[in-house]
């Protein structure tokens, strides 16, 4: 299993979207490492759901539930998308902040990537997240 950080500006796609909707395409990633990070996805892998530029915080685990597949918001045909599945809604939110102050986060591609809106975890780095969430 993989484990991944995916980013959506709560008031465009919320974790709570997800959850009404139960499945959803994590679509429009026009960054050539994110779509890199998407085509390594493979069904079942478990992702951090963040919340970027509003609330800037881990919020939630979700699941992807189907792997790389054309992005039906691109018609160039050159972009693919995931779906993915709520799983979990944290407790209590994760900041970035917190993340950042914490060493066990230090090497984390979000932290060193800041603008990748789709980056890999380690299993250390993802039950780390989920125990902050629980604390």
């Amino acid at each position: 299993m993989n484990y991944w950080l995916m980013k959506s500006e709560p008031d465009v796609f919320s974790y709570d979207d997800l959850v009404e909707k139960g499945k959803a395409e994590w679509d429009g990633v026009r960054n050539h490492a994110a779509q890199l990070h998407m085509k390594a996805m493979r069904k079942g892998d478990l992702s951090i759901f963040y919340h970027s530029n509003i609330g800037v915080e881990a919020v939630g685990i979700m699941q992807i539930v189907e792997e790389a597949a054309p992005d039906s918001t691109d018609d160039t045909g050159k972009w693919i998308a995931v779906h993915v599945g709520p799983k979990e809604k944290f407790e209590k939110p994760v900041t970035l902040k917190t993340m950042k102050a914490d060493p066990a986060l230090a090497n984390m591609a979000m932290i060193r990537q800041s603008r990748l809106s789709v980056s890999p975890l380690t299993e250390a780095e993802f039950k780390h997240i989920v125990a902050l969430s629980k604390a």
